[in-house]
């Protein structure tokens, strides 16, 4: 009980933490103290600490996870106000640094270090010279990272076993991996040529975020319910089915049209666009088929 409380605590500290380290990159880009209000988002996942403690004891919801859907309200924003100031202020600047040198990566570990011994801090990179395109991708890839860590300490409810767990963080692992390529690589292809299309990338993104609080892939029928007559074929779809229409209409299928749009509209073709828009299409027409197959299956 101690060790789901403390997990419980920690977990949702780190959601705000990071949330709070994005606002306040939002805040020195955007040179406005008014956006101090986005912590304000924070409060709903307080309260959930507090409801979830006290009612659930700190256990989760098989389903769904409240704490993990209001950490994405609460960073999304921020990811959103940063992303779409740099790609309007894209100008070249020559003397933010760069972390692709193993000297710069030590130099900001080293001034972590020395603020939080109170020591005198060294002269090199700081927080405030990494270049945009870093910061942005770095918190792309915290988030992702602890969304995935995030689930897995989380106390779990007692209706999912660990064995559904362990699926459970492994899809993630796979979903951040297409998530973080499909931002990074997308936008990077957009630049200049339609702000409005930025808009829909972000857009796409935020919905296939959707996948890590919601846990359709490992929704499992009660031996109760299989034994009592199914009222419609909805009520009566297995796990098979809800996962495979998660991909289809969340992650995979959303990135095929983002993706066929640049390519087609935009004129933009490389050998990594071209590469994921097959395994995105390959992805596509084998749920369709295996969504055939089992609502062929079922309904038989």
């Amino acid at each position: 009980m101690f060790f789901k409380f403390i997990c419980a605590v920690v977990t949702r500290s780190l959601f705000i933490l990071i949330s709070l380290i994005g606002v306040w990159r939002v805040v020195w880009v955007k040179d406005n103290g008014l956006y101090w209000f986005l912590t304000i988002l924070y409060l709903p996942l307080v309260a959930e600490m507090i409801l979830t403690l006290r009612r659930r004891r700190g256990n989760d919801y098989k389903w769904f996870s409240p704490a993990i859907f209001l950490f994405l309200i609460s960073i999304i924003p921020s990811l959103w106000i940063l992303e779409l100031h740099h790609q309007e202020n894209k100008s070249p600047d020559s003397m933010c640094e760069k972390l692709d040198s193993t000297e710069n990566i030590k130099s900001l570990f080293k001034l972590w270090r020395n603020l939080t011994s109170g020591s005198e801090p060294l002269k090199g990179v700081s927080l405030s010279s990494v270049c945009a395109n870093d910061w942005i991708l770095a918190l792309h890839q915290i988030l992702l990272i602890l969304l995935i860590l995030g689930k897995w300490l989380l106390p779990a409810a007692g209706e999912l076993t660990r064995d559904q767990l362990s699926q459970l963080l492994l899809i993630f692992v796979g979903t951040a991996a297409d998530i973080l390529e499909f931002t990074s690589e997308t936008l990077s292809d957009i630049n200049d040529s339609s702000p409005a299309m930025v808009y829909i990338i972000l857009a796409v993104w935020t919905w296939s975020m959707l996948q890590f609080p919601l846990h359709l892939s490992v929704l499992a029928a009660s031996s109760e319910d299989l034994s009592e007559p199914a009222p419609s074929l909805l009520t009566n779809l297995r796990t098979d089915i809800w996962s495979t229409v998660e991909a289809l209409f969340i992650q995979d299928g959303p990135f095929l049209v983002v993706r066929l749009t640049v390519m087609i509209y935009f004129n933009v073709v490389h050998q990594m666009l071209i590469f994921f828009a097959i395994k995105n299409f390959l992805v596509v027409i084998l749920n369709i088929y295996r969504l055939c197959v089992l609502i062929c299956d079922k309904t038989s």
